[in-house]
């Protein structure tokens, strides 16, 4: 026996280590860490919850969005604050904009290396590698010279030993199977997709005014709406602004059609085996989101809510997210303590932020895995682990029989000459988000849609202002705050009392995915899926990168900063 150390896990956002004990080349047993400590919820303690969306959007830089939106509506939700449906509509746009943006960024920035040898790309054809692009999708930018112009910068490169963002990468691993061209027309659209999420991420900056980190408000969202345009609209959101925003969902539509989707079922074509490979635990969870008719009317979600168990697709469990014995968090394996002590869970309402660090003085050879060896927490539903994010969406909708779904992953599939079980598995995450991303691009255009025929009525409300008097609120209350965010269930509990923050708790998506093993021993979604996992070169682990990444692992979102013995490292004054 041996044991594989990987830290820090590259290509993610946040600080995560991933031990692996192996016999011979083959993994036995998975251990994840999150290497910084949480601390988001002490920080909004004693604060106004109108505010909790500021502070708690900066959890992440990249889930900025979606943290915001999750504590708008905590707030929303423990005071009855209701946002107009403009407002539910605007914020399903700019949510769903983000998983197109992130899912492209994932696959292309964070993910793709996994499977493209960026240097093999010089030996390709660009002929051939036009080709290949013409024959599976109609993108006019896939001309050899094109290809040509990319190889030339691409060589250019590696001749002034200048990879940069390509450079430390596994190139001439035996895992890798694509063929040049397939490799160099993964590198041009790898290109093509920094220029692209440039302009996508427009949509937050309209509706929200800027981009990481755009602005909420609770009861509604912060941009007027106006049927004048130019200086009478003022600072409102116009009829130039509202064509700017059907511009950019078509421009985000046309690429997820005809360049991610593609990519992805061309990738994977190479790949077949691994979609026999690191499923985890074969139970999914969804909160559900993407309300019709308002948050909390779950019959009108988009995307439905529920959990999925031993892979049984006919039999959907519900979720309530304010039940104490269905959602409880454990730490019998991270370096916290609860004051009812380490073996027992508890419900995000009771939850504490309590810091034990019991571990080896950092920098540590390898973890302490009988005892606690992560800042993360372990969240489970009824006592299961449970998979959050795009399978576990995809899946919900197929189970429940969505017609646009089901045609999308059957056409994949069929593509593939794959069976469904094929989705539980490292390359069906990756599938699924893609399906997801051209699933919710096709939708958005409703929703718009619906947006000019509410304003075409006269209806211009984007905000319940008279909604908004502490005086009114009772002395004591509590909500949650939940959705569907890019990497999955996220959800954020509040307790208010006196007019001000009593506690707060998030658990988000890479909590339910990346956590540690809990007191009954169950590992965690990750820990799990890279379970007798052979590995070709244990020097060179791309196998654990290929199924970690497929998670699209966002820790940042799950822990914060703090020195190793504790001390407080920065004090931010907030005016």
């Amino acid at each position: 026996m041996s044991r594989l150390v990987i830290d820090p896990i590259t290509r993610i956002e946040g600080h995560l280590r991933i031990e692996a004990q192996l016999d011979g080349n083959t993994i036995q047993a998975a251990y994840s860490s999150g290497t910084m400590v949480r601390g988001i919820e002490t920080i909004l303690r004693g604060r106004d919850p109108r505010d909790a969306w500021a502070f708690a959007q900066r959890i992440c830089g990249v889930c900025t969005l979606v943290h915001g939106l999750a504590a708008v509506r905590a707030v929303e939700n423990a005071l009855h604050y209701p946002p107009p449906p403009n407002a539910e509509l605007i914020r399903n746009l700019m949510v769903a904009a983000q998983y197109g943006h992130d899912h492209v960024m994932h696959f292309y920035h964070l993910h793709a290396l996994d499977w493209v040898d960026v240097v093999s790309a010089l030996k390709a054809d660009p002929q051939k590698t036009a080709e290949l692009a013409q024959s599976i999708s109609p993108y006019p930018k896939s001309s050899p010279g094109y290809f040509t112009d990319i190889q030339k910068r691409l060589a250019g490169f590696v001749a002034a030993g200048q990879l940069g963002i390509f450079a430390n990468g596994y190139w001439g691993h035996p895992a890798y199977q694509l063929p040049p061209e397939a490799n160099l027309m993964a590198v041009a659209h790898y290109l093509e997709a920094l220029s692209w999420q440039r302009e996508v991420a427009q949509i937050h900056t309209i509706f929200g005014g800027k981009n990481p980190h755009p602005n909420l408000v609770v009861g509604g969202v912060p941009c007027a709406i106006s049927i004048d345009s130019g200086k009478q609209a003022g600072t409102a959101l116009d009829v130039l602004g509202l064509e700017r925003v059907r511009d950019l969902i078509a421009q985000m539509r046309a690429f997820i059609e005809q360049v991610y989707v593609p990519d992805v079922i061309a990738l994977a074509g190479f790949y077949q085996d691994w979609f026999k490979r690191g499923e985890g635990v074969g139970n999914f969870l969804c909160y559900g989101d993407f309300p019709a008719k308002g948050f909390g009317e779950r019959d009108s979600y988009l995307v439905p809510g529920g959990v999925i168990l031993n892979r049984d697709l006919s039999t959907i469990h519900p979720v309530d997210l304010e039940a104490e014995d269905e959602i409880q968090e454990f730490i019998a394996h991270a370096w916290y303590d609860y004051s009812v002590g380490k073996g027992q869970g508890l419900h995000p309402y009771l939850g504490e932020t309590r810091l034990n660090y019991t571990g080896p003085e950092p920098p540590y050879q390898q973890l302490e895995v009988e005892g606690a060896y992560s800042w993360l927490k372990s969240p489970r539903w009824k006592g299961h682990v449970v998979e959050v994010g795009p399978l576990a969406r995809v899946l919900m909708l197929y189970a429940k029989g969505d017609k646009r779904m089901r045609e999308l992953v059957d056409e994949a599939l069929k593509h593939l000459d794959l069976p469904l079980p094929a989705l539980y598995s490292t390359l069906g995450r990756t599938l699924s988000r893609a399906l997801e991303s051209q699933y919710l691009a096709e939708v958005m255009g409703i929703w718009f849609e619906q947006l000019l025929v509410n304003i075409r009525a006269g209806d211009l409300k984007t905000f319940n202002g008279d909604l908004w008097q502490p005086e009114t609120w009772p002395e004591s209350a509590q909500g949650v705050g939940y959705m569907e965010a890019p990497r999955g269930a996220l959800a954020h509990w509040i307790r208010i009392k006196n007019g001000k923050i009593a506690n707060y708790q998030a658990v988000v998506p890479s909590t339910w995915n990346a956590g540690p093993r809990d007191a009954q021993g169950q590992s965690g979604p990750y820990e799990a899926a890279l379970q007798g996992q052979t590995l070709v070169d244990p020097e060179q682990p791309l196998e654990v990168l290929r199924t970690i990444h497929s998670f699209d692992p966002c820790i940042a979102c799950a822990v914060h900063v703090i020195a190793p013995t504790g001390e407080e490292q920065v004090c931010v004054r907030v005016l």
